[in-house]
């Protein structure tokens, strides 16, 4: 099931209504698909959202496993609203392990939903992680799609090329990465 911004916005209020009631306040950092979308960044449906981080009193934290009470939460309202079990996910939360990008979380963009606090990653930070996941993706694929809407400019690229670099130093993903970085320079990026 696709949703829009609008609805994953609702799920995302049906969530912090469901943790007000429950008393079990939570925060998270969400990049991905979804978070261009809630954003206004770009406009595309997509499946679900992705947890990047955990945020307890101003500090990320790595998201795995999720707390108890809050996993049960997300697997109440994707009942409720008839979601995915996915819907909120942590799939991303590796990418805390490895190291987000400096100055990820001062530039975040942050929205209460009832007792879910939700930073949003910045366009620049999305960028980051769209070129890290293009490099694996096939040249028009999402990540791809998703890295051109974003409209980087050269230096964004390449900032986003030195940290992917820096996660995966292998030959192979050099490669990859500067396969992306060619395809973007031909557009006059």
């Amino acid at each position: 099931m696709m949703l829009n911004s609008g609805e994953l916005e609702a799920a995302l209020s049906a969530l912090g209504e469901l943790l007000v009631e429950r008393e079990q306040p939570h925060g998270l950092a969400i990049i991905g698909g979804g978070a261009l979308s809630i954003t206004r960044f770009i406009q595309r449906s997509t499946k679900d959202l992705d947890i990047v981080a955990l945020f307890e009193n101003g500090v990320l934290k790595i998201a795995a496993p999720l707390p108890d009470a809050l996993a049960e939460a997300i697997r109440d309202v994707a009942g409720y609203l008839r979601l995915a079990p996915d819907w909120l996910n942590n799939g991303p939360t590796s990418m805390m392990q490895l190291g987000l990008p400096e100055g990820f979380l001062a530039r975040c963009e942050r929205r209460v939903y009832g007792a879910l606090t939700v930073l949003f990653a910045s366009r620049l930070d999305q960028i980051h992680f769209k070129l890290y996941a293009a490099a694996d993706d096939r040249p028009a694929g999402k990540h791809h799609r998703d890295l051109e809407a974003l409209t980087p400019t050269a230096d964004e690229l390449e900032q986003a090329a030195a940290w992917a670099r820096g996660h995966d130093p292998s030959q192979g993903f050099a490669v990859m990465v500067a396969g992306v970085l060619a395809a973007f320079s031909t557009k006059g990026t």
